[in-house]
């Protein structure tokens, strides 16, 4: 697009934008000449990534606004038109900046096409939501979050009807319905409300939800938790896990007063992502100051769960891959036993929990990143008469059971707090689990990397980067034969020592792994989210 097509574009947004915020942005960017901003704005469109649409809070296609909202939910009742023509869809929303506008767009546009519409009164976390779906036998459901990104932006997730993220043919199918533009307005939502058309979600379903969550736990009789302390990171989780420790009888819980109410400028973190360096400071000084040894963060939505626990040298936080293997095997070790049972995990978490798998009959699974894939595997694996028991993903996200389809930081939690209070018992800590783990299955190791390439340049060179190395794949890394390079986007493992390709039997997606002949392997891939390059 050149300049004056960039131009032009701008000014006929400006001119049509429904929403006066983002339209005097757009118009104030321009006069400027901020061409950064318009260039990543108005460069390119917004499209369904991991976990749904995610950007800036801005005009312009390539943005969050009332526009691409109202533009992706016309999609939405176009794809479903097929199948649920009128069928029933329910809104979530959080915290951040704008989503309850952007919820109440997409509930207006939903409702003048004639689908009954259930929208939260109230920020909720975005399991919940998820939960909600199939709790109110929905066709759809809508999560306006941008889970742990950064302060400007928003996004939308979209469900299916069985409570699980909706998959790559139906996205890239709602995708291809979306037209940027400014679409036509709906009728009002205060309009649509009085006449009925959109319903608030009874309190009752989020109670459900808690209830079922209480069921699945494995450990139910031994008391309190011993003190610890918990973050919202300035998100929606604490009103509701506040609720579920209360019924759990986990009483000895402290919050971190200053990130426990929401707060869409994230005012005390660089980046509100419990997985960032300096993200749980202030859970440390709580701790320090109320005797706790024991630290359980949220990500803004409440899906994921950091944890971290006190060593006689200092804190240390567990990566997800740990939390993942000490959830599995509590559960499995513990867990009703009497129908075949599944765990699984994601292509670029740890393999160590295939052995923890086979040491307890269990069937495992692997899928592509993200919980989508987990998600439906989970309801496959039930539709067969099994259990599926855990599914969680190296980036601290964990499902249990069959509650929630999406990962659950609420669930995970309570589950977590129960398993510290076991080993409280017993004498022990969640680290001596852990290292348990370590001499039954092998000693299991990971790190990750991420280069953050914001805006169209970095979009740029991270496509660049990956088109690199699928065409100069390295033969050894770190002085280490490489024995097979895969991947997975075009679906093929090459053996480096015979030159063979097999098929790989995994839906395409833009990674590449390295398997090193000592056993280790190394990974890229663009995240689904951020502009990252992990």
């Amino acid at each position: 697009m050149s300049d004056a097509q960039r131009i032009k574009a701008v000014t006929e947004w400006i001119a049509r934008d429904p929403d006066p915020i983002t339209r005097q942005q757009a118009q104030q960017s321009l006069d400027e000449g901020n061409w950064e901003l318009l260039n990543d704005t108005f460069g390119l469109r917004l499209t369904f990534g991991t976990a749904g649409l995610r950007g800036p809070i801005a005009a312009g296609p390539g943005a969050m606004n009332v526009a691409v909202v109202r533009g992706v939910t016309g999609a939405l009742v176009d794809w479903l038109a097929s199948s649920h023509p009128t069928g029933a869809v329910v809104i979530g929303y959080d915290g951040r900046h704008r989503s309850r506008d952007f919820a109440e767009e997409s509930a207006a546009v939903l409702a003048t096409a004639g689908h009954k519409v259930f929208l939260h009164n109230q920020l909720v976390p975005t399991p919940e939501l998820a939960h909600a779906v199939t709790a109110l036998g929905c066709a759809a459901g809508i999560m306006v979050t941008a889970s742990h990104n950064p302060p400007k932006d928003n996004g939308f997730k979209v469900y299916a009807a069985d409570g699980a993220q909706i998959l790559p043919d139906a996205a890239d199918r709602i995708d291809a319905l979306w037209t940027p533009g400014i679409p036509d307005a709906p009728q009002p939502f205060s309009q649509l409300s009085e006449q009925g058309k959109i319903h608030a979600v009874p309190n009752e379903v989020g109670l459900q939800w808690l209830r079922a969550l209480l069921g699945l736990r494995v450990h139910k009789d031994l008391g309190s938790c011993p003190p610890a302390v918990y973050t919202a990171m300035h998100g929606v989780g604490s009103r509701r896990l506040m609720e579920l420790l209360a019924m759990a009888g986990h009483t000895q819980v402290s919050v971190v007063p200053e990130q426990d109410e929401p707060d869409g400028d994230f005012p005390t973190v660089a980046f509100p992502n419990p997985e960032e360096k300096g993200a749980l400071d202030l859970a440390y000084a709580t701790a320090d100051r109320t005797g706790s040894d024991l630290i359980i963060a949220n990500d803004p939505d409440a899906d994921r769960l950091a944890v971290a626990v006190r060593t006689e040298s200092g804190w240390r936080q567990l990566s997800g891959n740990e939390v993942g293997w000490l959830l599995a095997e509590d559960l499995l070790a513990h867990g009703p036993k009497d129908t075949p049972r599944m765990v699984a995990t994601t292509v670029v978490s740890s393999a160590k929990l295939a052995r923890i798998a086979k040491a307890h009959g269990a069937e495992y699974g692997q899928t592509l990143t993200g919980f989508k894939w987990l998600g439906h595997l989970g309801i496959a694996f039930e539709r067969t008469g099994g259990r599926f028991v855990l599914g969680y993903e190296e980036a601290l996200g964990y499902c249990a059971g069959g509650i929630t389809r999406d990962k659950d930081g609420l669930n995970a939690a309570l589950l977590l707090l129960d398993l510290a209070t076991f080993a409280h018992s017993q004498g022990k800590s969640l680290l001596h689990f852990v290292d348990t783990l370590h001499r039954q299955h092998g000693l299991h190791a990971a790190s990750q990397y991420s280069l953050v390439l914001p805006g169209a340049d970095g979009r740029a060179r991270i496509t660049a980067a990956m088109t690199a190395l699928r065409q100069a794949s390295p033969s050894q890394l770190g002085g280490r034969p490489v024995a097979h390079f895969r991947d997975l986007q075009a679906r093929t493992s090459t053996a480096l020592s015979t030159g063979v390709v097999t098929a790989l039997d995994l839906p395409s997606s833009n990674v590449l792994a390295w398997d090193l002949e000592d056993g280790s392997r190394v990974l890229a891939r663009p995240s689904g989210t951020e502009p990252k390059l992990k």
